[in-house]
This record gives structure tokens, sequence and C-alpha cells, in this order.
């Protein structure tokens, strides 16, 4: 049901994002190529890694895009999940636990201590979804961001 993702899965993993960027209401921001995909995953210095969650014909059905964090608290990396997304017609076929089951087990694993990741307020669902595994919000931390004409600004 879960395996790493392999180069011809670029395009696949590319359209999903677009379907994630869609239910997220924001198509506008999912910008990135097939080609910084392939080179962020397949490079030659890999930034992100990739998983695909297959259905019983093999048929890509949701997939999760994470990378290395490091905590300094606890002095060993960890994994920022960047996007976790299950088509809505696989949605409740256990795709979604069973990829965040195999990057806790990577965790495990490597003795990285964090899973860690960003979920929209609005989302109901999937918050009530990452409870039910026994994850818990970090309330008392603000994520900030700059992107655009602001990190320009500053950087230059």
């Amino acid at each position: 049901m879960i395996r790493d993702a392999v180069p011809a899965d670029i395009p696949v993993i590319h359209t999903m994002i677009r379907e994630l960027a869609e239910y997220e209401r924001a198509p506008e921001e999912a910008r990135a190529t097939e080609e910084q995909l392939h080179e962020a995953l397949f490079g030659e210095r890999p930034a992100a890694y990739a998983h695909l969650a297959e259905d019983a014909a093999g048929d890509p059905v949701g997939f999760a895009l994470w990378f290395l964090n490091f905590s300094t608290w606890r002095g060993v990396h960890g994994i920022y999940l960047e996007d976790l997304y299950v088509r809505p017609a696989a949605r409740g076929g256990g795709y979604g636990k069973a990829l965040l089951t195999q990057l806790a087990r990577l965790c495990v694993e490597r003795g990285y201590e964090r899973l860690e990741w960003s979920v929209l307020n609005w989302n109901a669902p999937s918050i009530a979804f990452y409870e039910s595994l026994g994850a818990r919000p970090q309330d008392e931390w603000t994520v900030y961001r700059l992107t655009d004409d602001a990190l320009k600004s500053l950087g230059a």
C-alpha cells in the first residue's frame, strides 16, 4: 500500500500537489514544476523525500512529502511532513494513516524524536483524524513566514 516514490512518480505527485492546493483553497500558490520536484526528490543532493499510497490495483491514491528538520533541544533530527494528501475517493481507506505510520516507523528506526506538520485551522476533518492518532496541536507556537516581496526586501 505504501512505497517510496521513484522518478517516474513525479507527474502524479505534481498532479496531487495541485489537487491539494485546490482543496486548501490556494491553487495559485502551487507553482512548483515537475523539474523542480525531480531535483528536490532525486537530484544530486535530495532536499525532500516522498512516499506514495497505492490502492489494490496499484493506482496512486495519496502521497506524503517530507524533509528532515533538527531539534536543538533534543539534539536529533525529526521529520517535517510538508504535504499529506489522499484523493477524495480513497479517503477513509486507511491510506492517510498508513502514510503517517510509515513516517513514524522511519522516526523510530532512525532515532528521530519528532514528526511534525501544519494543518489549516479550518480543516476540521484532518484535525480530527490527526488527533485520533494521538497528535496534539502546538498552540503555544505561531508559524511565521517570509515570501515574495518581503523576503526579497529583507534579503537585499
